[in-house]
């Protein structure tokens, strides 16, 4: 019974997620796709007018239209094996509700699940393979503007290749670098990113990495077509792009994101207005920056507005367009490793966590119950207690507001005496002299701890004859009561009685369970 009231408390912790972060994930999830649906729209455009233009000068301009099309195909591998590590996370942690169900339609049935994702992605090594597939992502679409480099007609400035890589987002993120700077506890990308991570948080992150992938893509083609001869091309459909640099901020941080135009040159560029909001921005080879300082929690527009002169037509056209980001706050949790309480004399572990905190930011204090408490690695912390009440551990640093979260401090329970193994009831007279004294043992408790016999009562009773008792200290048998065992014989009777035994942190002995044996 104990087991499973373990069992059932430490799934409770396990799901004990607010519901309105759950549902945050999947906001920003879904502003990410629909960010990478506009980016699609705008590749294929750019894709397109490539294609009309490398119709006028073949010669010139099929290998930038070749390279174009190699690194399409580059990003569409990549999204595609993304799509199926979210697909096999799914699967394994019970696919999908239905798109008519009244609370999770079409999300995961598994999006608090911390287990699948910790041990398909850093157990089993599927972000290791990701890790690999994004480094490798990177350097093959690089890798083709490379090859252009000195071919007939396609030479490019190393100046123009510098700035072309220093745009590629699709890389390893620069928040587990500065995670592990020098003389920190350092901890692997994998595990860092993903470990007891829910499901629901997993999905923006892999949409995010599509979406690097995808803004990667654009840089690439909007590079090859500026080399297709900056005042020659010329293009006839042009869509606004957002790329912030984080879709979900914390309340009290800057949104930013750089606003751009699909299919840009510099014909385009000259003539190019951008506002956000009716705010007009200044404009720097077609891209425009935008930043605002966020207060309130929740999901936040912005409005895109650009006017540009069409150099196929000499008209002045504008584009709209409505963008989204998330806005939360820091949220903080402090879990208990091995059950939903301390108890004195052990060590108990506990994890802290924080959204948008470093875990080297955190500071952790405790109080009641005598607790102390000591760092043992990144976000994990070993609590000991000397007192029976109430304990509170208090998280603060990283711009939190100070959190306490409440844990009761209890004794360790009582351990069971036992003899061979058993509480009482017949036992062989060999086996019963065999014994060298009597055991207290700690069930279904899931700490390191040992308790010793302090003393007992040992009555023998013979058949038929006066009762003999003998005070015993400690566990072994001693002086009478070991001669009383060793003079068993069947029909005989034992009583143990006034067993008191000492666990961790107890100042006394405690009185436990009493025994009878009778010899057969």
């Amino acid at each position: 019974m104990i087991n499973l009231m373990y069992l059932v408390l430490t799934a409770m912790l396990a799901l004990n997620v607010s519901a309105k972060i759950i549902n945050a994930f999947f906001v920003v999830n879904d502003g990410i796709q629909a960010n990478n649906d506009i980016t699609d729209k705008s590749t294929k455009f750019t894709f397109e007018a490539m294609q009309r233009n490398a119709e006028q000068k073949p010669e010139e301009y099929e290998p930038l239209v070749d390279a174009a099309a190699r690194v399409q195909e580059v990003s569409a591998e990549f999204t595609e094996y993304v799509e199926g590590i979210r697909d096999t996370l799914v699967q394994a942690s019970g696919g999908y509700y239905p798109e008519d169900d009244k609370n999770h339609p079409g999300q995961p049935k598994g999006y608090k699940n911390k287990d699948v994702t910790t041990r398909l992605l850093v157990d089993q090594g599927m972000a290791t393979e990701l890790k690999s597939r994004i480094l490798d992502a990177r350097q093959q679409i690089l890798g083709i503007v490379y090859e252009l480099n000195g071919a007939e007609g396609t030479a490019i400035d190393d100046a123009n290749l510098a700035n072309l890589e220093s745009q590629i987002s699709l890389e390893i993120s620069k928040a587990y670098e500065r995670e592990n700077k020098p003389g920190r506890d350092t901890v692997s990308w994998e595990e860092f990113t993903f470990k007891q991570m829910p499901l629901a948080a997993v999905f923006p992150l892999l949409s995010q990495y599509s979406n690097n992938m995808k803004s990667s893509e654009a840089v690439i083609l909007n590079f090859l077509v500026d080399q297709m001869g900056k005042q020659a091309f010329k293009v006839d459909n042009f869509i606004p792009i957002s790329s912030p640099k984080k879709s979900y901020v914390i309340a009290g941080e800057t949104f930013e994101t750089n606003i751009s135009v699909a299919a840009n040159s510099s014909s385009i560029n000259e003539n190019v207005r951008i506002q956000v909001n009716g705010q007009s921005l200044p404009v720097e080879n077609g891209t425009a920056s935008y930043s605002v300082r966020t207060s309130g929690t929740g999901l936040k527009s912005y409005n895109v507005a650009v006017s540009l002169t069409n150099p196929t037509t000499g008209e002045t056209e504008e584009y709209t367009e409505t963008f989204q980001y998330e806005v939360g706050r820091r949220s903080v949790a402090v879990s208990a490793d091995k059950m939903n309480v301390f108890y004195i004399g052990v060590d108990n572990p506990i994890s802290v966590s924080a959204a948008g905190v470093s875990s080297n930011e955190l500071r952790v204090s405790g109080s009641g119950g005598g607790l102390q408490l000591s760092r043992t690695g990144q976000g994990k912390y070993v609590a000991k207690v000397s007192s029976v009440g109430q304990a509170k551990v208090t998280v603060s640093g990283g711009g939190l507001t100070p959190t306490s979260f409440d844990f009761r401090v209890k004794a360790i329970p009582d351990p069971i005496a036992r003899l061979n193994g058993e509480t009482g009831g017949t036992i062989g007279n060999g086996t019963f002299r065999a014994q060298s004294g009597i055991f207290a043992e700690l069930d279904n408790f899931d700490f390191e701890a040992r308790c010793n016999i302090a003393g007992f009562t040992l009555v023998y009773a013979p058949p038929r004859e006066d009762l003999q008792e003998f005070v015993n200290v400690g566990q072994a048998f001693t002086g009478g009561a070991r001669n009383a065992v060793s003079q068993a014989k069947p029909g005989d009777t034992y009583y143990f009685n006034n067993v008191r035994a000492k666990c961790p942190g107890d100042n006394t002995p405690r009185k436990i369970n009493p025994m009878v044996f009778k010899i057969r």
